[in-house]
């Protein structure tokens, strides 16, 4: 069998969501299927290391497809053209888009519909795009994985696809996702911290990880306790956000505030393991990876009601209402003065975690894939 992938979003340094996706089943299930050829297409120069097995073949497709108008030059053209070359059984695209203009049977992953909830929370040229385009994507596709329950439902009642045209594939989490030594603690917590103890919040920064509220519930926290325990921020900005800014430069606390940037897996297991408790109260999520990587450091995790995330978490996490700041700040004061609760959210974690597993989905999705391959 034949199977093209659309890697583009497979980039050194700078992988996340929906690249860690990727990442994780492709490197898998090529490994599991060498008796099978694959072809990963990429828009720009690639690093060897994402050419995970000897049935791997790359391909660089240009233009680099970062923009809408370069979105459909890329799924529009340059993909139907490599298609009607290689003349694969099925092309998986984990990357919510793909091809209108080909025959060969297609797999999309939409991993959420954020964009059709909370389009403000976009550029307005790719919120326009993919509120147009994904109903179109979704009638082509031959089947469409989706990343919990909740998202599953939710492209069935905006785009009206039967059920089982829709799979659910969860997400896993990296074994390098451990509970930490002391030492290392002490070692990631003066790094980051300056020796205190933090929160921690894991995430790309838009809008829709509503930081904003979590900086505001921040400094309630902080003026309703004494001891001093800081917010560490891990994640790339995207966008501008005229908001959070305006929110920092306001805040009573925002010494105590740090921004890391993008973190490499090492770093990010240390100061994921080393945190207070993991903050994480989206207020829109298809999933909420940072959720069970926080449960495998064995640290308390505070979480959102809505959408995805109570699916996720279950019942081994602190849940709140995101667009409260007093309950985001009396969340925060529980996990604090609450060892009873902690313990009890640490163990749930632990259990937790143990459905979400990188090997699991990636059987799963190759189950899929096999389904929809047309066989020459």
């Amino acid at each position: 069998m034949k199977i093209v992938v659309n890697t583009r979003l497979l980039l050194r340094g700078k992988l996340d969501g929906i690249g860690w996706f990727t990442h994780e089943l492709m490197s898998r299930m090529v490994r599991s299927h060498p008796e099978h050829e694959f072809h990963f297409i990429f828009d720009r120069p690639y690093s060897d290391e994402f050419v995970f097995a000897s049935n791997v073949k790359a391909h660089v497709l240009p233009p680099p497809a970062r923009h809408p108008l370069l979105f459909r030059i890329w799924y529009d053209w340059m993909i139907p053209w490599k298609l009607n070359r290689l003349k694969p059984d099925v092309f998986v695209s984990p990357d919510m888009m793909i091809s209108t203009r080909t025959k060969t049977p297609q797999v999309v992953v939409l991993h959420d519909l954020n964009f059709e909830h909370h389009p403000e929370d976009l550029p307005g040229a790719i919120a326009r795009y993919l509120r147009k385009m994904t109903p179109r994507f979704a009638s082509h596709a031959k089947a469409i994985v989706t990343v919990s329950e909740f998202s599953k439902q939710d492209i069935m009642a905006q785009y009206g696809v039967p059920e089982e045209k829709v799979r659910v594939v969860y997400n896993g989490v990296q074994d390098a996702f451990q509970p930490l030594s002391d030492d290392q603690k002490g070692q990631a917590m003066n790094k980051w911290a300056g020796g205190c103890k933090y929160f921690v919040f894991v995430s790309s920064i838009h809008p829709r990880k509503n930081l904003k509220r979590l900086l505001e519930a921040y400094e309630l926290f902080r003026e309703r306790h004494s001891e001093r325990i800081k917010l560490v921020a891990v994640g790339r900005m995207f966008w501008k956000n005229e908001e959070l800014t305006a929110a920092l430069s306001a805040m009573k606390y925002a010494e105590d505030i740090v921004f890391t940037g993008h973190l490499e897996t090492q770093e990010l297991t240390h100061v994921i393991g080393a945190a207070h408790a993991l903050m994480y109260v989206s207020y829109f999520e298809g999933f909420g990876v940072p959720i069970v990587e926080a449960f495998k450091c064995g640290i308390p995790v505070v979480t959102a009601n809505v959408t995805a995330m109570p699916e996720v978490a279950g019942d081994a996490a602190l849940q709140v209402n995101p667009f409260s700041v007093d309950d985001i700040a009396d969340a925060m004061r529980d996990v604090t003065m609450n060892e009873e609760l902690r313990s009890r959210l640490i163990e749930r974690g632990y259990k937790r975690a143990e459905a979400f597993d990188w090997n699991r989905s990636a059987r799963e999705f190759w189950q899929i894939i096999e389904s929809c391959a047309q066989r020459h």
